[in-house]
């Protein structure tokens, strides 16, 4: 069971915080593990290992912390500029 989530809305060139270019999740276990992932193009949740690579020094993105709100209103978005929704598919 996850012990907390922390959002992030991807930044680039050509993207805001307001109209980010992607949204990342990073969740932390109670053994002390994590886990990152990304919302996608299929529309899903899927591991990344975009976050690390930030971490490590990668600058073509910025990743700025958001709430678990503007995260979700980011998936939304995304879901209706795909042209749909997949059940389940959203941020938890």
């Amino acid at each position: 069971m996850p012990d907390s989530v922390t959002y992030y809305a991807v930044v680039d060139e050509l993207s805001s915080r307001e109209q980010p270019a992607g949204v990342f999740r990073r969740t932390y276990f109670d053994d002390g593990g994590m886990d990152d992932e990304a919302f996608t193009r299929n529309m899903v949740w899927e591991r990344s290992g975009l976050l690390a690579s930030a971490e490590r020094g990668d600058t073509a993105n910025d990743f700025v912390e958001i709430s678990e709100d503007e995260a979700n209103q980011i998936v939304e978005r995304f879901r209706q500029l795909s042209g749909g929704s997949e059940p389940g598919a959203g941020a938890p």
